[in-house]
């Protein structure tokens, strides 16, 4: 509930931008009669609706599928999905995304669970970085396995090696509370993302330097 919490925070904050923008837009074609201006209004008009569409696709979506059902999912426009939703809150907190996408073939997962997990870690790595820094996602195919790695890599504060064995146990967590944005961590995220990955019988790894940043591949 908590993640749902925030999720329709940040959702509501970037759907008002969109808003903001179409309405900015509508009156500034409004005002000037030449071609050239009306124009452009109505492209920018036409880009911020789309956008809200696919934004609020992806949230109905999320709210919609609550099965545990699983199906051949498209793990990039997965993750694009999830990158739409959270774009205000990194843009706000100066993160940049960089994104290493091999082609991969489909996943059998329930992709709303995948997505959750996705969520966390992106938010993780958010609050890893307060002044700033670089996330990137990569996929790549493992022929070798038959699967999908799926790479969340921040060059944030690290986590200490003596945490590091502990961050998937229940209710440990490596936060000291709520940061700027009141965010703070319950210890609960991690360990649901580890026991969702093993319902699917996959795998999550972490990799962390302390002062360099984290990975977690899934």
């Amino acid at each position: 509930l908590t993640a749902l919490g925030e999720l329709v925070s940040t959702t509501t904050h970037e759907f008002n931008n969109v808003l903001t923008t179409i309405i900015n837009y509508a009156k500034l074609g409004l005002r000037h009669k030449d071609n050239a201006t009306r124009e452009k209004s109505f492209e920018k008009i036409l880009l911020a609706s789309d956008r809200a569409a696919k934004i609020t696709n992806t949230v109905l979506g999320l709210a919609r599928n609550r099965s545990a059902g699983q199906e051949a999912t498209n793990l990039q426009a997965l993750v694009e999905n999830s990158l739409l939703l959270l774009e205000r809150e990194l843009n706000k907190y100066h993160v940049t995304v960089d994104k290493s996408f091999q082609p991969v073939p489909e996943v059998y997962v329930n992709g709303n669970q995948i997505q959750q997990i996705l969520l966390n870690l992106l938010i993780n790595a958010r609050q890893a970085m307060p002044n700033g820094g670089r996330v990137l996602l990569k996929l790549v195919y493992d022929a070798e396995n038959d699967m999908v790695d799926l790479v969340v890599r921040d060059n944030g504060c690290g986590i200490p090696p003596e945490r590091l064995p502990r961050i998937f146990d229940s209710f440990y967590t490596t936060k000291s509370g709520p940061d700027a944005s009141g965010k703070g961590g319950t210890g609960l995220g991690l360990s649901m993302c580890r026991e969702i990955i093993e319902a699917h019988h996959g795998r999550i790894r972490v990799d962390s330097t302390l002062g360099k940043g984290t990975a977690f591949t899934l």
